[in-house]
């Protein structure tokens, strides 16, 4: 079997996928593993043709982020062949993954924060609010809904709106029905019930599409609406500064105040607490300064 055809039976199991997702992985197939190894025989796959593959991408000067992905879904493949019994040792072993680090995030401050909360219209503050109070990303913003507070200082997201379908769909990195919970400050709660009373709800949730009430309210309207206020001057923000960074705004304010990592990944929705640290690595207490200070307590007592 060619690796084209068991890449075929394998992307037909893959039905978990979001939509987003299936056409990510079906891009990466198509323009990148299916060219160069479409042809190899599966029983022929070493360590030597997997890093073949990495210098071919690199020599091609493939974005870092597109050939750790390439290599993540031709990881998975082989993996899976290999506990299949295809090979007797996994290809993989001694390769050296593409190192993709991300670039270092820019974070507004406070008082960029509070600017950026009382710009635009209500529906563009209350998205500032709940990416920079809860740290959802803006697809799940959009889907708020009333009921899923579902404790004083829980709430539970379970869906976003589908930037490619423009519907209502699973979580990133999770199957239909899954969900994460995260702790809202009590003024980002106080921000969702004064917008539910002020302006209502339709099935609980809080934002529909402005011109048509029947569907979703859709990200890009948020984007476009922050666009209008860089333009007009009534938003000021420093360069690199986007609407991602409202995001980045709640991991920094939970690791500087002490929060462990594990639980900022789990509320952000991140695949891997590998993710995290590599974005927000920089906004860690140094642990040496910890380990000195923490030492020498033990060593006063």
């Amino acid at each position: 079997m060619t690796f084209s055809e068991y890449a075929a039976e394998w992307r037909a199991g893959q039905r978990h996928l979001a939509e987003s997702s299936g056409r990510q992985l079906d891009s990466l197939l198509e323009n990148h593993l299916l060219p160069a190894l479409g042809s190899r025989r599966m029983n022929s796959f070493d360590h030597r043709a997997i890093e073949d593959f990495v210098r071919s991408m690199e020599a091609s000067n493939v974005d870092m982020a597109t050939q750790s992905n390439a290599f993540d879904k031709l990881s998975s493949i082989l993996l899976n062949a290999h506990q299949l019994g295809i090979y007797e040792e996994n290809p993989l072993l001694g390769v050296k993954p593409p190192q993709y680090t991300p670039g270092r995030s820019e974070i507004p401050t406070p008082s960029q924060l509070a600017r950026i909360r009382s710009s635009g219209d209500a529906q563009f503050r209350l998205l500032a609010s709940l990416m920079s109070g809860c740290g959802m990303r803006n697809g799940e913003a959009a889907a708020v809904n009333i009921r899923n507070v579902i404790a004083n200082n829980v709430y539970r997201i379970t869906e976003q709106v589908n930037q490619t379908t423009k519907s209502y769909g699973p979580l990133k990195h999770r199957r239909l029905g899954e969900y994460r919970d995260v702790p809202p400050p009590p003024q980002i709660k106080d921000v969702i019930n004064l917008y539910a009373e002020k302006y209502g709800t339709t099935d609980g949730y809080l934002l529909r599409h402005p011109a048509d009430s029947s569907r979703p309210f859709q990200p890009y309207l948020m984007q476009n609406q922050w666009q209008r206020l860089k333009r007009s001057g009534e938003l000021s923000t420093p360069d690199g500064v986007v609407i991602y960074s409202l995001r980045h705004f709640f991991a920094s304010n939970c690791l500087s105040h002490g929060i462990p990592i594990t639980d900022v990944a789990e509320w952000m929705g991140h695949r891997s607490i590998d993710v995290t640290f590599k974005i927000h690595r920089h906004l860690m207490p140094g642990p040496l300064e910890q380990a000195a200070r923490a030492l020498d307590t033990g060593l006063a007592a």
